[in-house]
């Protein structure tokens, strides 16, 4: 990788099949494990890697490097990385919109932006009832076009991943309506919303609350006119684990950013990588990496690819499963 910004991170891929860097905790994750795949580094050098998305009709993907204030793009056809966008607004989460277009998390303007085919960007939310949002953090389309993101307070907590400001508004999850732009506060309860995701149906969002004690998956039924249902307790992380993003793949499994709280008797050798939990909330598998995982998607050519956001690194992996679309 063309970066000198940040430490280069070992990583030795295992020779043996399967990976035993691929730990079955139900029986349900051999379904979703080839045997005759293992975890690739990609790329390193990074100070804090996340929000991947992928754009297969270039077959690329991007992500960012938060302090490093970049969008960086793995290409897929060269192996090569290379800066996307410098500055970058200290970018966080991104998806794709219904039209292809790249909606983004950034930090530094407290804002949601949508890059225009054409390169254009136009802000599309900065402010709720006149305040200024915190600092969007995670992002996802529904299937009606609708924008839902995360808004917890860790881009203005330092000048680390954005510049230090006092929060004006609750930690939040908001929705930008998909015709008319209008954007709606539709949990404000939870502290530090972070990672979310729907169901393969939309008939679920998931959203990661990760400043509880321990950190939780809740669901929420989500409804025809955007609006959502009583929450569930999906998942309540043990021994210490951090859950952080998620992706969910075609049978409602949730492939979710993992590592340690840095409690004083956690592992983070054990935590660091992707915690794959069944629909039902149970932890099946965990692909262990090298570094604490940020976020996750999935891409490639066939949507079978895991794409792995680790602290300094992106890693991948072939599964036997494909992202929800």
């Amino acid at each position: 990788m063309p970066s000198t910004t940040g430490p280069l991170m070992p990583f030795q891929p295992s020779a043996r099949y399967p990976d035993p860097a691929i730990e079955i905790l139900d029986p349900r994750m051999r379904a979703l494990r080839l045997f005759n795949a293992g975890v690739e580094q990609l790329a390193s050098g990074l100070r804090w890697a996340e929000g991947p998305v992928w754009f297969g009709d270039g077959r690329y993907l991007l992500l960012s490097d938060i302090p490093n204030d970049r969008i960086l793009r793995w290409d897929d056809t060269s192996g090569a990385t290379s800066v996307f966008r410098q500055p970058a607004g200290h970018a966080n989460g991104h998806a794709r919109d219904r039209l292809g277009r790249l909606v983004s998390c950034e930090h530094h303007g407290r804002r949601i932006t949508r890059t225009e085919h054409d390169g254009r960007i136009t802000v599309l939310a900065d402010r709720f009832e006149g305040a200024r949002l915190n600092s969007p953090n995670d992002i996802t389309v529904a299937r009606d076009g609708s924008i839902w993101f995360t808004d917890p307070s860790f881009g203005i907590e330092s000048d680390w991943e954005g510049e230090r400001a006092e929060p004006e508004r609750p930690h939040a999850v908001y929705r930008i309506d998909a015709q008319t732009g209008a954007l709606r506060c539709v949990i404000d309860d939870l502290a530090a919303p972070n990672g979310l995701a729907f169901s393969p149906d939309g008939s679920l969002l998931h959203v990661i609350e990760s400043r509880a004690t321990p950190r939780r998956i809740w669901s929420y039924p989500h409804h025809a006119d955007g609006t959502l249902g009583e929450r569930r307790l999906l998942v309540e992380a043990v021994d210490h684990g951090a859950l952080d993003g998620m992706a969910v793949d075609r049978d409602g499994n949730l492939w979710c950013g993992y590592g340690s709280t840095g409690a004083p008797d956690s592992d983070a050798a054990k935590l660091d990588g992707v915690r794959v939990h069944a629909p039902d909330g149970t932890a099946i598998g965990h692909i262990h990496l090298p570094e604490r995982c940020a976020n996750v998607c999935f891409g490639g050519a066939r949507h079978n690819r895991l794409f792995m956001a680790a602290s300094h690194s992106l890693y991948a992996l072939h599964v036997n499963t494909s992202g929800a679309v």
